[in-house]
């Protein structure tokens, strides 16, 4: 049990994918302008993560590896990424159709989303069993998504100050970005007990 929470915290804030690994950067700048958008950008990346970590962990153990074919490993993971993309695609259009055209392009880029990709890799990289690449896949997922609803709060507060001329637009945003940043490299230090 102590294991999985270390692998949770450290997915989380010590490594997490797009203010530590600078993974996943264009939702992270694209999606952040509001913060209900990047919720539902957020969940979806958890979701996917999550759902993906359980299956390219089935398929890379039962189908992969067996049959020698582990070169494969990139190509199989992105279809997989892709088809749960697409079934998320589809139940946010018909479900959630405002969030749908609010993450507009963005949704579909999950599919190419590195840090989704990312986790998948990492997970047999760092040969973690079943539980421990759900676990990993779900917390690197709500990495993105503080990641995301921490730009989106700072985006808005911006959109209501006076910020010199030449600094408005995108060069406060990668200066918001680039401070997160910072503030989460403090965690590179953290040394969890279990």
């Amino acid at each position: 049990m102590l294991n999985l929470i270390s692998i949770a915290i450290g997915a989380i804030l010590i490594e997490n994918f797009v203010l530590v690994k600078f993974l996943g950067i264009c939702p992270f700048l694209g999606v952040s302008k509001q913060t209900e958008t990047s919720v539902g950008m957020g969940l979806a990346v958890i979701f996917t993560m999550t759902v993906a970590s359980a299956a390219t962990y089935a398929a890379n153990t039962f189908i992969l590896v067996p049959f020698g074919l582990e070169y494969l490993q990139t190509i199989v993971f992105i279809l997989i990424i892709a088809a749960l993309v697409q079934l998320i695609e589809m139940f946010l259009q018909k479900k959630i159709p405002s969030l749908y055209s609010s993450l507009g392009i963005y949704l579909p880029l999950i599919t190419t989303n590195c840090t989704v990709l990312g986790v998948a890799l990492l997970n047999v990289s760092k040969s973690y069993n079943f539980v421990e690449s759900v676990v990993y896949g779900f917390s690197a997922g709500v990495g993105f998504l503080i990641a995301l609803v921490l730009l989106s709060l700072i985006r808005e507060r911006i959109s209501f100050a006076d910020i010199p001329k030449p600094f408005t637009g995108a060069p406060i945003v990668l200066v918001a970005a680039g401070l997160l940043c910072m503030a989460f490299m403090g965690f590179q230090g953290l040394s969890l007990p279990f």
